[in-house]
């Protein structure tokens, strides 16, 4: 019935990643290490980690007829994406700019570029990869208008996963129709604005659940995870690995629970096979180099 498991919809950046001993503060200068060059963005990485996982994967972004844009057309291409729905022009492409510490935590930057052209007219003249696919994805790298057109668009009977990154008030419609709204901490005390949030990930899940979305995962790093949904709330056990980097590891999270929930999967089961995606995605430098296959997430 559906050609594609997963549509994401969303951002396509250019990473450039130095490595510093430590992030400067408020006017300061650090030295780092050689700049590297990676394909990213939020809906970009999403793509090529569901992709790499065998899911069969479409993107709709925009990317700069430029060198950066060439990069990620390519990388998306390699790892077996349709970038039917890839549209180029009307500004350079978006740029992220990340500082990586011996830690692995990180910094970032971004500069929209063609990300913020993507436009509810590019949403609905993009209606056959709707009803194509059984499951949509979206972030917020992109205008939140065209989100909203996302909402709208969405075929019957598919599912739509928002993960509100950089994260901001969301209207109604949207809190509605996700299933599920996944965020961290950060990101839910944003969403939860003004209300009492609690003092647990259970407190702010609940209270995120009754704003609207179907359901709700609060991604917690190293404590792993818990879903939230009409059946209650539960916790995912977190996968221990030596972290290096933790770019892109949110992105590889998010599309492997699409991909899961996709397959008929449960909430809790989808969010268990997501956070060893993730595991394996903090291991190496990077973030869509770093993205596992399905063989190397099952010998984690």
């Amino acid at each position: 019935m559906y050609d594609y498991d997963l549509l994401v919809v969303g951002s396509a950046n250019a990473d450039l990643v130095i490595g510093v001993e430590r992030r400067p503060g408020a006017g300061e200068t650090v030295l780092g290490s050689d700049l590297a060059v990676h394909p990213g963005g939020k809906g970009a990485n999403q793509a090529v980690a569901a992709a790499r996982l065998g899911a069969r994967t479409a993107l709709l972004a925009r990317v700069g007829d430029d060198a950066h844009g060439r990069l990620l057309l390519d990388s998306q291409r390699a790892a077996g994406v349709d970038t039917v729905g890839v549209l180029v022009g009307g500004a350079p492409t978006g740029v992220a700019l990340i500082t990586v510490d011996p830690s692995g935590d990180n910094s970032i930057v971004v500069s929209p570029g063609a990300n913020g052209r993507l436009t509810p007219q590019d949403v609905r003249a993009a209606g056959s990869l709707f009803h194509a696919s059984r499951v949509v994805s979206a972030q917020l790298e992109i205008p939140l208008e065209t989100v909203v057109e996302v909402v709208r668009n969405l075929a019957p009977g598919s599912r739509f996963v928002l993960n509100p990154s950089p994260p901001r008030p969301l209207p109604q419609e949207v809190l509605d129709a996700c299933d599920p709204l996944i965020v961290n901490e950060h990101e839910a005390k944003v969403i939860l604005g003004g209300a009492a949030v609690g003092d647990t990930p259970e407190d702010w899940a609940r209270i995120l659940l009754a704003k609207g979305p179907r359901s709700v995962v609060v991604t917690l790093g190293a404590q792993g995870a818990l879903v939230a949904s009409a059946q209650g709330v539960v916790r995912v056990p977190p996968v221990t690995v030596e972290a290096v980097d933790t770019t892109g590891a949110g992105d590889a999270f998010t599309a492997a629970l699409a991909w899961r929930l996709g397959a008929g999967e449960s909430l809790a089961d989808a969010a268990a096979y997501a956070a060893r995606v993730g595991a394996v995605a903090v291991t190496r430098q990077g973030a869509q180099d770093s993205f596992p296959t399905a063989l190397e997430v099952a010998a984690l």
